[in-house]
Parts: structure tokens; C-alpha cells; sequence
């Protein structure tokens, strides 16, 4: 590591990140291979895990297997030192879930409020999350923040709600949301939110579009592992391209976008039952159930197959529906698109999402996780 032109100050930050970051990856480490990865002296390195330990950032649990003379203790990572939660805000209902720094699920809770834009609604909202942390006992001081997942475009500035017809929020903004939550709040799209759970998750995903078959549809780009937000931070709102022009009206004002076909409400629409109902019976070979199902599939696929002529890239389904869909659904997708591009195309492009209808919630409290790791 070069240190030349750097003030002691700046040196000593960067080793303390730098060891931090080293834990942080490696889950369990001993003081002698940090030292031996990190090429810096021992001293050095003890120095900074009495800092960071002092700071309750990492902990020693257990000892190596001796090779000879003392065992060396297994220094890992504090996970709860910091606790970030993450918010959806849906219309007929709250996800809120806690998450640790390795992005792992503390707790959920799903709270039945209707969505308003209205003092009270965003007092229940407030009291709903302030009850969450409590009941689980977390001191407020560890709280990273809440990260809000909302559906409607967001401004640059990450402010205000520059679309939201979902809603019916448009031009809400992260003050009145926050007014009764008394951590950092941050506000994002809830389809970019999701986006983020499979960024961290997938450490190795450079270019995809996630599908977030939520009760309304969602997407999001990500290209060269960024979520893509473009000019007017619109990019990716998939569940708007038009495949059929005299098709449903959408409640954008258009006709026949995408969302009108391949929303979890689309699907239920059609099957006239409730979605527990109209998979099991799929299961099962009901024929109607197939048949609504086959015309889901095909339009779905047609979404794909544009996209794919654009975005030559991974497939990530997500949200509420993806608990839902089996191996064999994916298969067909594969094979409904491949049998309508001109070009051939890798098998298992299309894959699920492990996160389902937390996804957007996850996301939001991980943006919160990331910016913390960044400052140590």
C-alpha cells in the first residue's frame, strides 16, 4: 500500500479501513493472516483491532487450531453493531424488515395500513416502525437508519416522488414521509430498491433486468453493476412498454403496457380467484388455470424477447410472484424467447430471486448498510 504524500491521520484511517474490510470479507481471521495479507506489521494491525473493538465493530469468537505454540484467537465481524431497516410502502399494506452488516434478515413484520397521503397515515407509519425497533430491543444509537422503498419515480435529489400515480403520491416528499421516524431516512423507487438486493447478493452480476412481479409490476436495469437510473430517473420502468396497443387500459393513461398483462393483479384478474387458489389448482393441471397461465407466460416472454434485442443480459425474477414459480415456468420462459429471437441465446439466462415481495424493503435497508461500510 502506498502511503507517500499522506498525513498520519489519513494513513491511520485507511489501515483501520482497510483491516475492517479485511474481516468483513474473510467472516473469521486471525490477527497473524491479516498481517500476512495485508503486509503490515503486527503492531499495526493490533492497534486497529483495539479500536475497532473498543467501537464494538468486530469480536473474537474462538481460537484457531494450533500449529505450534499459542492459538491464535478468530476475529469476526460484529454483524448488529449496526442494525439498518428498510420500509415498503404498498397501498394496502407495510413491509418493514431489520437487517444486519451482512445484509441478513433480523426480523419482518407486514403491517395492514392503507396508504395515504395524510398526516395520520405517515403517524401510523412513524408508530408502526418506532414499535418494530422496540419490541425487538434495539437500542436506537445502533440504528443505521430506515430505508423507504416506495412505488413511484423519484426525483435526482432523492427527495420527492416525481411520479407516482400507483399512489396517487406524486410530489410527496421524504419530509412529510419521515415526519414521525426519527432516524436518517433515505427514499428510493422500489423496483431499484429490489435491484440492490441482487447486486449484493450476487457479487459477480455485472448486467441484468430485474422483474419485480409485485401486486404491480416493477423493473429495474442494472449495467456494469450500477442500477441505471438515466436522465429523467425513469430508466427501467419496463412495466410500461406496450404489447399490445388496443389492449387493457393502464392506469398511466396508456393502453396495453406491460403492467395491464403481467402484474400479480393482472394475473389475479384473470384467474377470478386468489392467487393461493389459482397456483394450486395450476399445480394440480387445472385446465382454465393453464390456460391463464400459458397467456402470462407468452406475454411475459414477449417483454423478454424486446428487452433481449436491446439488453443482452441476465433475467432476474423477483417479488410477489416469484415464490410462486418453479424451475419448469422459467424453463418455458427460456424456450418461449429463444424460440422468438433470430439469434441464439444461453440457456438459463432467466433465473428467480430468492427475496420475493421483501425484496424492495431489503434493498432500501442495504443501501443504508453499503454507505455505512464505506465510512469506516
Amino acid at each position: 500500500m502506498t502511503t507517500t504524500g499522506m498525513t498520519t491521520m489519513e494513513v491511520k484511517k485507511i489501515n483501520k479501513s482497510t483491516i475492517y474490510s479485511l474481516i468483513y470479507s474473510e467472516k473469521s481471521i486471525s490477527k497473524q493472516m491479516i498481517a500476512q495479507k495485508l503486509n503490515i506489521g503486527l503492531t499495526t494491525v493490533t492497534q486497529n483491532l483495539k479500536i475497532l473493538e473498543e467501537e464494538k465493530l468486530i469480536e473474537r469468537n474462538g481460537h484457531y487450531e494450533s500449529t505450534g505454540g499459542r492459538k491464535a484467537q478468530a476475529i469476526q465481524i460484529n454483524c448488529t453493531a449496526r442494525i439498518s431497516i428498510g420500509v415498503d410502502i404498498l397501498k394496502d399494506c407495510v413491509h418493514i424488515v431489520a437487517i444486519t452488516l451482512y445484509g441478513d434478515i433480523l426480523n419482518s413484520s407486514t403491517i395492514d395500513i392503507k396508504f395515504e397521503s395524510s398526516d395520520q397515515y405517515f403517524y401510523k407509519l412513524g408508530n408502526s416502525i418506532n414499535s418494530f425497533i422496540e419490541m425487538n430491543l434495539w437500542h436506537k444509537d445502533i440504528i443505521l437508519g430506515v430505508g423507504i422503498a416506495i412505488q413511484g419515480i423519484i426525483s435526482n435529489d432523492g427527495k420527492t416522488i416525481s411520479y407516482g400515480k400507483i399512489l396517487t403520491d406524486t410530489g410527496l416528499n421524504l419530509d412529510n414521509i419521515s415526519k414521525y421516524i426519527p432516524y436518517n431516512c433515505i427514499l428510493e423507487h422500489d423496483s431499484k430498491a429490489a435491484a440492490y438486493v441482487e447486486l449484493w447478493n450476487h457479487k459477480n452480476l455485472k448486467d441484468a433486468v430485474v422483474f419485480l412481479l409485485n401486486r404491480n409490476f416493477g423493473s429495474a436495469v442494472i449495467v456494469n453493476r450500477e442500477v441505471h437510473y438515466g436522465i429523467n430517473m425513469h430508466s427501467g420502468v419496463i412495466e410500461h412498454m406496450c404489447i399490445n396497443h388496443n389492449g387493457p387500459l393502464c392506469y398511466c393513461g396508456s393502453q396495453g403496457c406491460l403492467e395491464t398483462y403481467c402484474s400479480a393483479n393482472s394475473l389475479q384478474k384473470s384467474a377470478g380467484e386468489d392467487l393461493d387458489s389459482f397456483f394450486k389448482k395450476l399445480r394440480e393441471d387445472d385446465s382454465f388455470c393453464n390456460k391463464i397461465w400459458i397467456e402470462y407466460l407468452d406475454n411475459l416472454a414477449i417483454a423478454i424477447r424486446n428487452l433481449n434485442v436491446i439488453l443482452d443480459c441476465n433475467i432476474i425474477v423477483s417479488g410477489f410472484l416469484a415464490p410462486y414459480l418453479i424451475q419448469e415456468d422459467i424453463n418455458s420462459l427460456n424456450e418461449r424467447v429463444s424460440a422468438s429471437l433470430p439469434f441464439p441465446i444461453i440457456d438459463n439466462f432467466i433465473t428467480l430471486s430468492h427475496y420475493g415481495e421483501l425484496s424492495p424493503a431489503i434493498g432500501s435497508a442495504l443501501i443504508l448498510v453499503d454507505k455505512f461500510l464505506k465510512t469506516i
